[in-house]
């Protein structure tokens, strides 16, 4: 009998006036240079330096389109009540197809990848769940412009998925995951625990 799957429909995170701007730019650089490959570090240290420069007046644009996105993100978090197990399946971890695309990353998850080493080493004593709650504090205080980095991370990533799950469901992304799965094997305990962490961490970030 098929394993029953947990369905859910949790919003898209909302973003902030300076990630909007850097996607913006992002896209517009890649309309221009389409064969370019865009160095991130240097390309975000750029849209830094312009958002420093610009005025009130040419941010607004961005700021109108993150206060429309926290309406949005507000209104569909009240409707949310979280992923649920459709009625009468019995309630299991599902497990996912070995062959399957990896699951697109949030931003927060981005962002604690990049610190938690840094927690750990600070403080060596410290439980996974204690961990989770450094990093929901570290991630409630960083600035905007850092967190757009991830942002954008976070919406190169979830297309990354979609382009690989549309290949998956049409048979086309199977084949070459089967060449490299004896290569990939000893890291999938390893992306495990980061899952695992992963949602730990997530929890607390709300």
């Amino acid at each position: 009998m098929p394993r029953a799957k947990l369905i859910d429909s949790k919003p898209r995170g909302r973003m902030s006036a300076y990630a909007f701007f850097v996607q913006t730019c992002r896209e517009e650089h890649k309309k221009k240079h389409p064969e370019e490959n865009v160095v991130f570090s240097e390309f975000s240290r750029k849209c830094a330096d312009r958002w420093k420069t610009m005025t009130d007046k040419e941010k607004h644009r961005f700021y109108e389109m993150a206060e429309n996105d926290k309406a949005r993100y507000d209104n569909e978090m009240k409707g949310y009540r979280g992923p649920r197990t459709p009625r009468g399946s019995r309630k299991r971890r599902h497990r996912k197809d070995p062959n399957a695309p990896k699951r697109a990353l949030s931003a927060f998850f981005w962002f604690s990848s990049d610190e938690r080493p840094k927690i750990r080493a600070a403080n060596p004593d410290m439980n996974v769940g204690e961990i989770a709650k450094q990093l929901g504090a570290a991630w409630g205080t960083t600035a905007p412009e850092i967190k757009a980095k991830y942002e954008v991370m976070a919406e190169n990533d979830k297309a990354r998925y979609e382009r690989e799950m549309k290949a998956f469901k049409e048979g086309n992304f199977g084949a070459k995951k089967l060449k490299t799965a004896n290569a990939s094997n000893d890291d999938d305990d390893d992306e495990s625990e980061s899952e695992e962490e992963e949602d730990e961490d997530e929890d607390e970030a709300e």
